[in-house]
């Protein structure tokens, strides 16, 4: 006999139009009276319950495959899904798993407590099922499952060697990572990388490895909503089945980011620089977004290059942020014509390394009319005395439009000299865990990625639209070791002539970091 509790019986109501009687017999098995009219195979009510299991057949025990990499359930036969504890994807999962459930009603199903660690899953379920004409009966009753640990199929590739279906190579021939830097963040914050299974370290750029063709695609779609690439495709045949016609192929995908970066001066082809809006070929790239934002320090005129139209004809940037030096400003004076964000002054500076040395002065208009002053430092390109293998440079020298137009120096940003090399800020940053394989950075190179990421910290500090399009936490740690996969920490401890600051409302909190802490009192 089943120790499982029966909840009871009911009769079925009459169907309508027919009367009852009152004829009593005795129950068959036990002798107490019963109604004739309601009695199923002349039982009574506690001799059904006792005699009648509605639940025979379905079994009281069960197994529930897990892997343990995932977070997700095996549901037979190949599919695997994912369900958090106690939920009710789970509980769909557990009733689909017992035999003979359906030839019943389910009432009522519901999740028993278990210790985490157990390993085991009860679910108590009640059932309705008709006994007899007229009669039905509700029972409840327990089934405990047990959670064996099984790895699913991607987990098990992923520990394999060439597991991966497509490759999505980002690459972009400059001598530094300030772009990736940037599209580093940008990928972190939409979390357009969750569904790599490897992230891989390369000389020019970053693998990224799919197990599937169509998150590849989703990939590409991002980086060309992000930056201006040119994209090239190819698939090699991996396994054909001359039976069937099947065939299996892995995607490579190429993404050549242009290699013009944020700061850099560049020399456009008189041609191109014509068909963008008539501006002057002589301009500087202030932001790079879905296409290449130049603008003309003279002017303040304001062109965008596509990454189609770059790659019809390509061309490299006449000099890099690396290559700029520090003026001091002698004199400055608005001129009153304002665009945007961006103010035109006229500039009287000094190279820094000439002071006490000669007297050598040069003139310059700049857009940053409404942020220097007399006495400031100001990082520009000194094209006087300065020679350029460059042949878009001598067609403007040789043009008769544009060849008295080019200046002696052209300024790009304002410097800030007081500022502290490796002082602690307020705000962080994530860094993407990548695997760095055989190219593990040498000792100079390691200074120089440092450095290089010092410069992008500052780009964030001294843009409010690039602030915008990342994400910024609040640095809640005094101290943190260095890790290829930890946060870049720095704590802000800022003076009048430090820099710009970062205000707290516009950090996120990390969550990731949070600890809980219970306070114990005697």
């Amino acid at each position: 006999m089943d120790l499982d509790t029966p909840m009871g019986m009911a009769p079925m109501a009459p169907m309508a139009g027919t009367a009852r009687t009152g004829a009593t017999i005795l129950c068959c098995n036990c002798g107490v009276p019963i109604d004739g009219t309601a009695s199923a195979g002349a039982l009574c009510y506690d001799c059904i319950k006792s005699t009648v299991d509605i639940s025979q057949g379905i079994p009281r025990e069960g197994t529930l495959h897990f892997c343990r990499d995932c977070d997700r359930w095996l549901m037979p036969p190949a599919s695997w899904v994912a369900a958090a504890p106690e939920s009710r994807e789970l509980l769909s999962l557990c009733l689909k798993r017992l035999r003979n459930l359906g030839k019943v009603r389910i009432i009522d199903a519901r999740f028993v407590w278990t210790e985490p660690h157990s390993r085991r899953i009860k679910v108590k379920i009640t059932i309705q099922d008709s006994v007899a004409d007229g009669v039905l009966m509700q029972q409840s009753f327990e089934v405990v499952y047990v959670v064996a640990y099984q790895q699913c199929r991607e987990c098990a590739k992923s520990y394999t060697a060439n597991v991966w279906r497509a490759n999505v190579q980002v690459r972009q021939k400059v001598t530094h990572k300030r772009t990736f830097l940037l599209l580093e963040q940008l990928i972190l914050k939409h979390q357009a990388h969750r569904d790599t299974i490897n992230i891989k370290e390369e000389k020019d750029g970053i693998d990224f490895f799919f197990a599937h063709r169509n998150q590849a695609e989703a990939f590409i779609h991002f980086l060309k909503s992000v930056v201006p690439v040119n994209v090239k495709d190819s698939r090699h045949l991996i396994s054909a089945d001359t039976h069937t016609g099947n065939k299996q192929y892995k995607f490579n995908y190429s993404a050549e980011i242009v290699p013009i970066c944020r700061d850099d001066l560049v020399a456009l082809p008189l041609k191109l620089a014509k068909s963008i809006g008539n501006i002057s070929p002589l301009v500087l790239c202030y932001k790079i977004g879905t296409s290449v934002n130049l603008l003309d320090p003279n002017t303040l005129q304001t062109a965008e290059l596509s990454s189609d139209v770059y790659w019809r004809a390509p061309f490299q940037p006449l000099a890099g942020a690396t290559e700029m030096v520090e003026f001091i400003v002698m004199d400055i004076e608005p001129t009153g014509q304002r665009r945007g964000k961006w103010v035109l002054g006229e500039a009287t500076v000094a190279r820094a390394s000439d002071l006490g040395v000669n007297d050598n002065t040069y003139f310059a208009r700049t857009h940053l009319g409404h942020l220097l002053r007399a006495g400031d430092s100001v990082m520009g390109y000194m094209l006087t005395g300065t020679n350029f293998n460059s042949d878009a440079l001598d067609a403007i020298e040789n043009s008769r439009a544009y060849g008295s137009t080019i200046p002696d120096v052209v300024l790009v940003k304002k410097h800030y000299p007081n500022r502290r090399k490796n002082r602690r800020r307020n705000w962080k940053l994530k860094r993407m865990a990548k695997d760095e394989g055989e190219l593990a950075p040498k000792p100079a190179d390691q200074a120089r990625m440092e450095a290089e990421y010092e410069m992008f910290l500052r780009d964030v500090e001294e843009d409010e639209e690039l602030r915008a399009a990342l994400a910024l936490y609040k640095n809640t740690k005094k101290k943190k070791p260095q890790d290829a996969d930890a946060m870049s920490i720095a704590e802000t401890e800022m003076t009048e002539d430090d820099g710009p600051k970062i205000n707290m409302d516009e950090l996120l909190d990390d969550f990731d970091e949070l600890d809980i802490q219970d306070d114990e009192h005697a």
